[in-house]
């Protein structure tokens, strides 16, 4: 049974039940004062004449058949069937688990919501049936953790969604006080048991966060308590042990009585253990406060480190930017002098052919001038040769067109080998042709 749930205000440790006009009305005519059936050897059927409208006992947004509406149903006679058990329960709604011990007596019963489940509780328990009186409890929750050390933000609806990550989550509740301030404490429930194991070993093994605060949590199977029934009377076991202890009724001891003394001595031993849970609790406090203080301190050198490192990336990315950017520079350079040094050789190229061209020409032009020039001459002075043997005077030759030309003119080719024609002498014809000056073999054409 939770440890969270108050006592119900119709039911009491010290002192009779009250009584609720509802309750005789749901009780029948068969039952006696304390809400319980007469004795006989079958169970009273008084399902027929009262009903339960289940749609109020359901609270808005409430899950269904979770492990917290699980009745336990002890002292069950022998050969008793699940039919029989779901008829007994069948007030209460249509149960989605029924689980019977044959042997050892007991069973389980699963009702639709914790309310309906409260009021079978309330009713049944106690109760004949089939000459033995029935024992209801609230079933352990095999799937309950306690969660501790819980930051002061943390919400029932945050919980549910960190630890949901395990499995299905039936309830997360935050622990508050009287004033509704958070304990550092929280119960979560899951639906099965594997679940609530795989949460408990992931955070033992890790350190599981739920805030910017690095603190983990620590979590634990729940404890179960029964805070509402405790342990009555008729539960005790009556032993000799029990006889004993129960001879004198409660007391305070006498001073100077041998109680007195040893109840003292325990009174002592008391305080020390109180005093020494005090000063473990303040060593504690300190030691939090002290590792608080030395995160915080390695918080902010963490966070210049991470800075510094940042600023040590962006001026390494800024150098490599730069590198890149030289070498793109560099390539544009070396690329633009590539390109100039083309031009020039291809200018020098162009420049190279125009000269050859321009003394091809040159060398064509003086080959073919001074071969023509020779033939041209050979025409002129073959023509004066025939002039000069057709004059039937016998006088010196005189070429056509050159009457004006005087009689003691020097020779056209002197030199070895010619002969002078003074006054009328007949000459012989000149080897070659004659050449200018300009024209010689060593001599070339000025332009």
């Amino acid at each position: 049974m939770q440890g969270n749930r108050g006592p119900r205000p119709d039911q009491q440790n010290h002192g009779p039940p009250r009584q609720n006009p509802m309750d005789n009305q749901r009780r029948g005519p068969n039952s006696n004062s304390n809400g319980q059936h007469a004795e006989s050897g079958e169970p009273q059927n008084t399902n027929s004449a009262v009903t339960i409208d289940l749609q109020s006992f359901r609270k808005p947004g409430e899950k269904t058949y979770t492990q917290r509406s699980r009745l336990f149903v002890g002292n069950l006679p022998a050969g008793v069937t699940e039919q029989e058990v779901e008829k007994l329960f069948s007030k209460y709604g249509k149960p989605s688990e029924i689980f019977i011990n044959k042997d050892r007596g007991f069973g389980f019963i699963r009702l639709e919501t914790r309310t309906l489940a409260e009021i079978a509780k309330a009713e049944l328990d106690d109760t004949p049936f089939r000459g033995r009186q029935l024992r209801v409890r609230f079933a352990t929750h095999g799937a309950a953790l306690t969660v501790k050390n819980l930051p002061p933000f943390i919400s029932n609806e945050l919980l549910e969604e960190a630890f949901s990550m395990f499995g299905q989550i039936e309830r997360a509740i935050v622990i508050v006080d009287d004033r509704g301030r958070p304990t550092g404490k929280g119960i979560v429930e899951y639906t099965a048991k594997p679940a609530a194991r795989k949460a408990l070993e992931r955070c033992c093994d890790g350190a599981f966060l739920l805030t910017a605060f690095p603190r983990p949590l620590t979590v634990e199977p729940m404890d179960q308590y029964d805070e509402d029934e405790g342990l009555p009377e008729k539960l005790i076991s009556k032993n000799q042990q029990y006889h004993k202890e129960r001879e004198q009724p409660p007391r305070f001891a006498q001073p100077g009585t041998f109680e007195y003394e040893y109840a003292m001595r325990w009174k002592a031993l008391m305080e020390m253990e109180k005093q020494q849970y005090e000063q473990v609790e303040r060593n504690i406090k300190e030691a939090q406060e002290k590792l608080e203080a030395e995160m915080e301190a390695a918080r902010h050198e963490h966070q210049v480190m991470l800075m510094r490192q940042d600023l040590l990336r962006r001026q390494e990315e800024l150098r490599r930017m730069e590198e890149l950017h030289n070498q793109e520079v560099q390539k544009r350079k070396q690329l633009e002098l590539r390109q100039e040094e083309e031009r020039r050789r291809r200018e020098e190229e162009m420049r190279m052919h125009g000269e050859e061209m321009l003394r091809r020409q040159q060398e064509g032009f003086k080959g073919s001038f001074p071969e023509n020039r020779e033939q041209e001459l050979r025409m002129h002075m073959a023509g004066q040769a025939m002039g000069m043997s057709r004059n039937p005077m016998g006088g010196n030759p005189v070429p056509t067109g050159a009457g004006s030309m005087p009689v003691d003119s020097a020779p056209l080719m002197p030199g070895v080998g010619s002969n002078a024609m003074p006054g009328g002498g007949q000459g012989a014809f000149p080897r070659g042709p004659p050449v200018p000056a300009d024209f010689g073999p060593n001599k070339r054409r000025r332009f």
